[in-house]
């Protein structure tokens, strides 16, 4: 593993963050048996097998046990639910996640701070060459990293590629150490200028040889923050992803409740305006009969008139042909 200069930075055990042990408890089996997967307690980030403290376990930065329910039962159900339902625990995992690294960015520029604050001295032209030796031996030690991989796959001819771009680097380097070492006194350059990787966070060593550099780039630690970084950007992609479908799907409900509720307006007017002409027919009919029945009863009343006035001339003829003969009779 990479070599630590604990001696210059005492700082190094803070940057590495303490470990955190979850108080045991007697019942917590009991607890994991009964609990579901949805449940509070249990670590989301452990059901999408992505929690920090399952990555870099065993690592200089094991953060020991979480605090929240491991249980690899609990994500083969979930696996199995997950294929049925959409639970969005990708949401809970990518905070988790989120604020992981941003805790781990943040002591990151810390330690970045303090390396500049003990470093002041050396004039930022001798630091663009050593910052150049640096990039060189971060290059070598990806190369072996890859180097090994490709080995233990059986890929020998790919491998031997990659050992011939690691002999140049190596030939750049000897030579950016050259020009460095005879940019600044003796005296100053025995003292180890340190870098912090971007990362995991872990020192790096200005003179670190080979081996070291390819067990940090190769090693648990290393890889194990790629992993997590890796997966974080995943997850933010996902929960985008979903966010925009669920808000897709949210504008389309929403569009076909406001399209219901003009529907439904529309009916109501609709039974409305056959209310209000009905209710016109209705009126009209009212109207119309009584106006018939205005006209029956005035004729009514007109031939009740017409009859009396044909009696009452009748009485006056008959009363008059009555006197008629009265005086008639009265002359004889």
């Amino acid at each position: 593993m990479i070599h630590l200069f604990n001696v210059s930075l005492p700082a190094y055990i803070n940057l590495q963050g303490s470990v955190r042990k979850a108080p045991h408890s007697p019942s917590r089996d009991t607890t994991r048996q009964r609990i579901k997967f949805s449940d509070d307690r249990v670590c989301k980030s452990h059901l999408l097998n992505c929690c920090p403290h399952d990555v870099l376990s065993g690592t200089r930065m094991d953060l020991g046990e979480c605090l929240k329910v491991h249980d690899l039962a609990l994500r083969a159900d979930y696996e199995i639910a997950s294929k049925d339902q959409d639970f969005f625990f990708e949401l809970d995992a990518m905070d988790h996640l989120q604020s992981f690294i941003a805790d781990c960015d943040r002591r990151t520029e810390v330690a970045k701070k303090r390396l500049a604050e003990t470093q002041e001295e050396i004039s930022a032209e001798v630091a663009a060459k050593a910052e150049r030796v640096h990039e060189l031996n971060e290059e070598i030690g990806k190369l072996l990293a890859k180097v090994e991989q490709l080995g233990a796959d059986g890929n020998v001819e790919e491998s031997q590629k990659v050992m011939d771009e690691v002999e140049k680097a190596r030939v750049k380097k000897r030579e950016a150490e050259e020009v460095y070492r005879n940019s600044m006194p003796a005296s100053s350059f025995q003292q180890q200028k340190l870098r912090v990787c971007e990362v995991c966070s872990a020192y790096l060593g200005l003179h670190d040889n080979d081996r070291r550099l390819a067990d940090h780039f190769g090693g648990k630690l290393h890889l194990g923050f790629i992993e997590i970084r890796e997966k974080l950007e995943e997850l933010r992609r996902i929960v985008a992803d979903k966010q925009e479908k669920r808000n897709q799907e949210r504008l389309k409900r929403r569009e076909e409740r406001e399209r219901e509720e003009r529907e439904k307006l529309r009916r109501s007017r609709s039974r409305e305006r056959r209310r209000h002409r009905s209710r016109s027919a209705s009126r009209e009919r009212k109207r119309r009969t009584r106006s018939k029945s205005r006209e029956k009863r005035h004729r009514h009343r007109s031939r009740s008139t017409s009859r009396s006035r044909s009696r009452s001339h009748h009485r006056s003829r008959h009363s008059s042909r009555e006197r008629s003969r009265e005086r008639s009779s009265k002359k004889r």
